[in-house]
């Protein structure tokens, strides 16, 4: 059962993660913060939106754990948090198999191998 909870869990934080990286605005808001902390003042200034609109923006990224907050006083700073997009990218791939032989290409091989 607890298995079960924990794979329920992951995929409630992948389908998160998608939801915030399927956004344009999102996606830039992250890339902004690559280089380094900022403020969500600082990070205003640098989109054209509604505080209301950057404020829901801001709800999916710390929904899906892509960002961690901080407040200093009654300053909000947010941060990148590149171990979730990580871990939900090592996922992308293992969905796909990538950098994995899968079980039909290893049935494949060994059969050519015993073929010789």
């Amino acid at each position: 059962i607890k298995s079960t909870k924990k794979v329920l869990k992951n995929q409630t934080v992948m389908n998160d993660v998608f939801k915030a990286l399927a956004d344009p605005t999102r996606r830039e808001i992250l890339k902004t913060l690559r280089s380094g902390e900022q403020s969500a003042g600082d990070l205003a200034d640098q989109f054209n939106l509604a505080k209301s609109t950057l404020s829901g923006h801001f709800t999916v990224l710390k929904t899906a754990k892509l960002v961690i907050t901080e407040k200093r006083g009654t300053t909000v700073m947010y941060k990148l948090n590149s171990s979730v997009f990580e871990e939900a990218m090592t996922h992308v791939l293992e969905i796909f198999s990538i950098g994995e032989e899968t079980s039909n290409e290893k049935s494949t091989s060994e059969t050519k191998k015993g073929s010789r």
